[in-house]
């Protein structure tokens, strides 16, 4: 039924996600199985994502992956092909924040961030494309931020990744496009997860700060943001390549004083 995601969607397809131990990544795998996807779940929380492969079942498998070790990316995608034989989706999903002011951030810091969220998709992208060809093209969906798109207060490494995955989805949508892979970006809000809780702040705590800026007035869920994903990887966004998806309950719309 081409109007809603269905068991014959992803049936015989083959996803790739990584960060796909826990939050919005193993919503992510949990979707793409559910929908009859083969699932490997990359990571480098081994107990996690053994556990969630294992709860998963079916075809769910789980490989250790460093996304910033361009050796472990070439390892991970050359498993998938030994254990699956093709790749169709590849959910660039890993990421980290650092929260400092720039006088008090180190070099080390800020490569560390950028070297996880912007250079480990850069590798995955690279890693994956060839087998993704030769399977008969398929889907990249990068997650990035609504920090891609507005400054975060003391997130100035984690906002110049997300704002310079944007600019690689869309040149990889422009190269990958004639070995039929389409590349787009989901740019999620406040998404209820361990990063967003930051320290020991309660849901409630949350709510409370973030929930005035939200039209939509709850906290957004990890299946918000796999749903998304589900789309952008299926036949449904066949036509979409190069594009970001806003998920985040109307943050980012400009309202007037009163009007909201």
């Amino acid at each position: 039924m081409k109007g809603n995601t269905t068991i014959s969607e992803f049936e015989g397809k083959v996803a790739i996600v990584t960060g796909g131990a826990r939050g919005q990544g193993a919503a992510e795998a949990r979707a793409f199985a559910a929908a009859g996807a083969a699932v490997m779940i990359g990571d480098i929380l081994d107990a996690e994502g053994q556990h969630l492969a294992a709860e998963i079942g079916g075809q769910a498998t789980y490989h250790h992956l460093d996304v910033t070790d361009e050796s472990a990316w070439i390892g991970a995608v050359a498993e998938c092909e030994r254990r699956f034989g093709r790749l169709d989706v590849l959910v660039n999903n890993a990421g980290i924040v650092s929260f400092n002011r720039i006088a008090d951030t180190s070099l080390e810091e800020f490569q560390r961030v950028v070297g996880t969220n912007l250079t480990g998709v850069f590798l995955g992208i690279k890693s994956a494309c060839g087998l993704m060809g030769r399977s008969g093209g398929g889907a990249i969906v990068n997650i990035s931020s609504i920090n891609g798109i507005r400054a975060g207060g003391r997130t100035h490494a984690y906002t110049s990744s997300k704002w310079g995955l944007r600019g690689l989805t869309k040149a990889a949508a422009v190269d990958l496009a004639d070995q039929n892979i389409r590349v787009n970006a989901i740019l999620p809000g406040v998404i209820d997860t361990a990063m967003v809780h930051g320290g020991d702040a309660s849901t409630s705590e949350i709510e409370a700060r973030w929930l005035p800026n939200l039209l939509v007035k709850r906290l957004g869920a990890v299946e918000d943001i796999a749903q998304a994903v589900l789309f952008l990887a299926g036949d449904r966004a066949g036509f979409i390549t190069g594009a970001d998806l806003v998920v985040d309950g109307g943050w980012t719309v400009p309202v007037r004083p009163g009007e909201g």
